[in-house]
């Protein structure tokens, strides 16, 4: 039923989606770079770099995984310090779109959130993703210290072995270097302009690949990526 919704709706507003991809990529002038994590409190949280494809669809998969304090839409993996959306859109820098998640890990592990990558890139395509091309929609991972790296290629494997996919996930496993928020009217687009972020999804072939590559299983089963509980020995210890 879902697939068949979807390829209704491809065929209904392939044109509008076309025109609405399009109409938004120029911005406000008015409208500047905020440093979401500077206004809000996101110490104590651990903090992962995910790209795959567009900022908008990472950062709505990411928000709703339990742990996760805050997604923000931005650039990573180039050298230009503080590029704008329309030079790495064109580009013009070595930057990819990404998304920087802030989680409690006491509530999801790493892997957890690697499954949600895994769900909404095309971890087999590293020229773009879906209607996007171009190496600045690159998907990629991109670690913060020596446990994310281990981690991340321990779960590429596996899913290069045992998951849906029909070609190599060859998807990039790099160093943090950087991060820089986009401009904020990307922040939350898909909360700001759902009708068109609905549009964008289906138009450029996210939502069918999705669906035609998970099917039952596109939703994550989160209660396997809890993090195990530490057991206080204290009370044992007295005991004996």
């Amino acid at each position: 039923m879902k697939r068949a919704l979807v390829i209704t709706l491809l065929t209904l507003t392939g044109a509008m989606a076309a025109y609405f991809s399009v109409s938004v990529v120029a911005p406000p002038t008015s409208i500047h770079k905020t440093n979401m994590a500077e206004r809000q409190d996101l110490s104590g949280l651990s903090v992962a770099t995910f790209a795959g494809g567009c900022f908008w669809c990472v950062e709505a998969a990411f928000q709703d995984a339990p742990g996760v304090r805050e997604a923000i839409s931005g650039f990573s993996g180039g050298d230009t310090e503080n590029p704008s959306y329309e030079q790495v859109a064109y580009g013009l820098t070595k930057h990819t779109e990404a998304v920087q998640v802030y989680y409690d890990p006491t509530q999801i592990t790493y892997e957890g959130l690697l499954q949600v990558l895994w769900r909404t890139a095309d971890p087999t395509d590293t020229d773009g993703q879906f209607s996007d091309r171009g190496r600045q929609y690159r998907p990629a991972i991109f670690y913060h210290n020596e446990e994310q790296r281990q981690v991340a290629l321990k779960s590429r494997e596996e899913v290069s072995k045992s998951g849906p996919y029909d070609k190599p996930v060859n998807i990039e496993i790099v160093a943090y270097k950087s991060f820089y928020p986009a401009e904020a009217y990307h922040q939350d687009y898909y909360k700001k302009n759902p009708l068109r972020y609905r549009f964008y999804t289906i138009g450029s072939g996210r939502a069918g690949f999705q669906l035609d590559t998970w099917g039952d299983d596109l939703e994550v089963d989160f209660t396997k990526y809890q993090p195990k509980k530490k057991t206080d020995l204290a009370p044992l210890a007295k005991a004996m």
